[in-house]
C-alpha cells in the first residue's frame, strides 16, 4: 500500500482503562473513533496537525468509560456516528446519524464503511476506512482484538452464548470480506476488563490474526466453549457507563476541586464518604490519615476505585502534588465520578488536625506470613483476588473473599485476631487493608508481595478446578457483579 493512500491514524491511549482512542484523516478532514471523555487529549492533536474534525463514531455503547463523543462532535458541529437499533435519547438531533450494516461516508478523501459486528453487543460494528480502493484499517472497537476477541457476556446473562457465537462469525466475516493486509485497531484489549483475555500485541492486521487469533484458527464450538470458561467478574461500575452513554453524557469540569483542611477531612471520613490517598502502597503504609484509603494512582486505580466504592460516595483526593491529584480527578471522569467532593495536597503532616496522630500498617512478605501463620494457626488469612486468579492457585487455608465483596462481607471477619490480607501483587490488598481499618478493624495486616512468592516461601497452593457451566452461564458470583446486569444497554 503506497503510504500516500493510507488513511493516518493517530493513537489516543487511556492505559488506566486499557483502551484507545483514534483519530483518522487525510491530512485535513478527521474522523474520531471511541473518543474517552477527557477530550482535550483530541483537541490537541488535532491542532498539532492542523485538521477539521467533521466526524466522530462510537463503535459500540461503552460499558467500561463514558464516551467523549457526544460532547466533542457537538462542539465542533462534526457528524456523530452511533450504531443503530440502541435506544439513545439524542437520536432525533441533528447531526445524530445511527448506521447499520453496509453504510458508506466520506470523510474528506476517506471511504468509511460501517461492518455489523454482533458479539461484544449485538449493535455493536466495525468501520472500514480507506483511500483510493487501496487496503486500509478497521477500527474493530470490542469485537477483534489483538489475539482475541471482546468479551461477549456485558449486555445480559441471557445474550451471552449467542453473543460468543456471534464473536467467532463476525471476526471470519472480517478477515473473509477485507484485505488481509488491512490493519486493525482495536478499541479494548490493553489491560481493559471488556477484553476476553488480556493481549499484549500492539499492532496487528487480518492476515496476522487469521493465524494466530482462536476465533479464527479454532472451530466455532471449540472457541465459544474456551471463551465462556476464560470470563470473571467484571467492574461493578460498569452498571452505570450504559445508562450514562445512552442519555448522552454532559460535559466535564477539570477545574481543581475545593481545598479541604484537617477538620473537614475528618468530618468527611466521619460521614461515611471517602477519602482516597493517592500515594504508593509503600509511603500509605508508613504513615496516613486514619479512615484514608489507599489507592496508588501509579496502579490500575479507576478500575479498583470504581470498583469497590458504593457509587455515588462522595470521593475527596489526598496527593502529594496538585499534579498526582489532577491525573486521579482525570481518571475518575472517565468513569462518570464528574467532581470529587474536595482535595487535599502535601501529607500526614498537613492534614492532620494539631495533636492528631497518623496511621500506619504493618506490612509482610509471604515468607513472613508462613512463620507468624505457623506460630499463630488461629489467623485468619484472606485472598481478595478474582476467581479465575484464586482457581489457578491459592494459598491452603486462606479464605476466599474478593477485593469488590469486601464490604458486603465485613460480619465474616473477626475482629479478635489477626487477619492477614493478600492479593497478586499487593495493590489490591492494600486497597482491601486500608478499608478495612477504616472500618474498625484494627487486627490487619497486609501482604505486600508478589503471589509469585508465596510458593517459594513454602506455603502449600491449592489448584482448584473450575465449575461445571451450564448453558448461558456468566459470572454472577458477587453480589458487585450481580448489581451490573441490573439494565445496562451497552458493553
Amino acid at each position: 500500500m503506497a503510504a500516500s493512500s493510507a488513511p493516518h491514524v493517530i493513537t489516543i491511549e487511556t492505559p488506566g482503562l486499557g483502551d484507545r482512542a483514534y483519530v483518522v484523516h487525510d491530512g485535513r478532514h478527521a474522523l474520531v473513533i471511541d473518543p474517552q471523555r477527557d477530550t482535550d487529549r483530541v483537541e490537541r492533536v488535532l491542532a498539532e496537525h492542523g485538521l477539521e474534525l467533521t466526524h466522530v463514531a462510537e463503535t459500540h455503547i461503552h460499558n467500561d468509560y463514558v464516551n467523549g463523543g457526544y460532547q466533542l462532535a457537538r462542539t465542533h458541529g462534526a457528524t456523530y456516528i452511533v450504531p443503530g437499533d440502541v435506544e439513545l435519547s439524542y437520536l432525533g438531533e441533528p447531526n445524530v446519524i445511527a448506521v447499520r450494516d453496509g453504510d458508506a461516508l466520506r470523510v474528506g478523501e476517506l471511504d468509511v464503511v460501517a461492518v455489523h459486528t454482533p458479539g461484544h453487543t449485538p449493535h455493536h460494528v466495525s468501520y472500514a476506512v480507506s483511500r483510493d480502493g487501496a487496503p486500509g484499517a478497521v477500527f474493530t472497537g470490542g469485537s477483534l482484538l489483538y489475539g482475541t476477541v471482546g468479551r461477549p457476556d456485558l449486555v445480559a446473562p441471557d445474550l451471552t452464548v449467542r453473543q460468543a457465537h456471534d464473536q467467532w462469525h463476525s471476526a471470519h466475516r472480517l478477515v473473509d470480506d477485507l484485505d488481509g493486509q488491512t490493519t486493525i485497531f482495536p478499541t479494548h484489549g490493553f489491560g481493559s476488563f471488556c477484553s476476553s483475555i488480556q493481549t499484549a500485541g500492539v499492532e496487528s492486521n487480518l492476515a496476522q490474526e487469521r493465524t494466530v487469533n482462536p476465533a479464527l484458527t479454532e472451530p466455532e464450538a471449540m472457541f465459544v466453549e474456551r471463551l465462556l470458561a476464560g470470563l470473571d467478574v467484571f467492574p461493578a461500575y460498569y452498571a452505570h457507563m450504559g445508562p450514562a452513554n445512552a442519555a448522552g453524557p454532559a460535559p466535564i469540569d477539570l477545574s481543581p476541586p475545593s481545598a479541604a483542611d484537617p477538620a473537614e477531612l475528618r468530618r468527611r471520613i466521619g460521614e461515611g464518604e471517602w477519602i482516597v490517598d493517592l500515594r504508593s502502597r509503600e509511603v500509605f503504609a508508613a504513615g496516613h490519615v486514619p479512615g484514608a484509603l489507599n489507592f496508588d494512582l501509579d496502579g490500575a486505580f479507576v478500575n479498583y476505585l470504581g470498583w469497590m466504592i458504593p457509587w455515588g460516595t462522595p470521593v475527596t483526593l489526598l496527593g502529594s502534588t496538585q499534579e498526582q491529584v489532577a491525573a486521579a480527578q482525570r481518571e475518575l471522569v472517565r468513569i462518570g465520578i464528574d467532581r470529587p467532593a474536595a482535595h487535599a495536597v502535601g501529607d500526614p503532616a498537613t492534614w492532620l488536625e494539631p495533636g492528631a496522630e497518623a496511621r500506619s500498617t504493618r506490612r509482610v512478605s509471604f515468607a513472613q506470613l508462613r512463620d507468624e501463620w505457623q506460630a499463630d494457626p488461629s489467623a485468619m488469612v484472606i485472598d481478595t483476588r478474582q476467581i479465575r486468579e484464586r482457581e489457578a492457585g491459592h494459598v491452603e487455608g486462606a479464605t476466599f473473599i474478593a477485593f469488590y465483596d469486601v464490604l458486603d462481607r465485613l460480619d465474616e471477619i473477626p475482629r479478635d485476631r489477626t487477619v492477614y490480607v493478600y492479593c497478586g501483587s499487593g495493590y489490591r490488598a492494600s486497597a482491601v487493608s486500608s478499608l478495612l481499618q477504616g472500618q474498625g478493624f484494627d487486627n490487619v495486616v497486609h501482604v505486600d508481595d508478589s503471589f509469585g512468592n508465596a510458593a517459594t516461601a513454602g506455603l502449600p497452593i491449592v489448584v482448584e478446578a473450575a465449575p461445571a457451566r451450564e448453558p448461558g452461564w456468566t459470572w454472577t458470583a458477587s453480589r458487585a457483579a450481580a448489581r451490573v446486569r441490573e439494565g445496562a444497554p451497552g458493553a
